[in-house]
């Protein structure tokens, strides 16, 4: 991962395009359906706006970020619905302000943070750093929900690398989600970057290896593309059974996307 000031401003750049996308959109698509179920491009919008005010909290303001999430309890997901329903949804303009508000606040507070200074998160405090990384899996998947919605292919740049490196630093949450243990074995990743640089992780020798397209393999741990549909591949029995549970996120997995639901 890029160091604090360099991961801001690929976060800042990324929530710009993100915004992009939906700047000039009419009131009526804002209400168009996203491939995840019963979720509209507002809606995709309103929880961008909600995980950026939250890592904000987080940067600014330990306290207020722990009483954000004092009511959360086990049902994350359950939290997080209920505060979407308390935005204006059916008011574009309102939400896209709102949406630029947050992401204003999340992008300031990151910035400000001492960069060896972890920062309270949803299950232990993280470096900034590595917050703002999340930050960028969060625009990278549902930034993908609204350009699906909208029929329109987001244009990839190798500050991806932050969701790559986020992603391997994370391997082990596709386990977790399923009540599984992980292999007591490292994997090695070799990615290939929009750029065309190969990005490595993990020791050369690994005999569990995943290799592909920097931008496939994003979307695979996503889950916003079926693994059938990518060019991403596996050596190795672990790495094999990785690619069908791999996530970027904690929580339920959720169902997915079909092979071959975009070709």
């Amino acid at each position: 991962m890029n160091n604090l000031p360099d991961t801001i401003a690929d976060l800042a750049a990324e929530a710009a395009a993100v915004d992009a996308l939906v700047a000039d959109l009419d009131p009526a698509d804002w209400a168009r359906p996203t491939p995840a179920e019963g979720w509209t491009v507002a809606h995709q919008i309103a929880h961008l706006s909600f995980v950026f005010r939250l890592a904000g909290t987080a940067a600014s303001d330990a306290e207020a970020f722990r009483a954000m999430t004092a009511e959360a309890g086990k049902d994350f997901d359950g939290a997080v619905n209920a505060v979407l329903a308390t935005y204006p949804l059916d008011e574009p303009e309102k939400l896209l302000a709102r949406w630029r508000e947050d992401r204003d606040f999340a992008v300031e507070a990151l910035a400000k943070a001492p960069a060896d200074r972890p920062v309270p998160w949803l299950v232990r405090p993280i470096p900034p750093a590595v917050l703002a990384c999340a930050g960028m899996m969060e625009l990278f998947a549902h930034g993908q929900d609204v350009a699906d919605a909208l029929g329109v292919r987001p244009e990839r740049t190798d500050r991806i690398g932050n969701v790559a490196g986020f992603a391997v630093l994370t391997w082990e949450f596709g386990y977790q989600s399923r009540g599984l243990t992980p292999p007591d074995t490292e994997f090695r990743f070799e990615l290939r970057a929009p750029s065309g640089q190969v990005w490595e992780f993990g020791p050369a020798d690994a005999e569990q290896r995943v290799t592909g397209d920097a931008v496939d393999f994003c979307l695979l741990v996503t889950r916003r593309r079926h693994r059938d549909d990518l060019d991403v591949t596996a050596v190795g029995p672990d790495a094999e059974h990785w690619l069908g549970i791999a996530q970027a996120y904690r929580g339920p997995a959720g169902p997915g996307r079909r092979p071959g639901q975009f070709s």
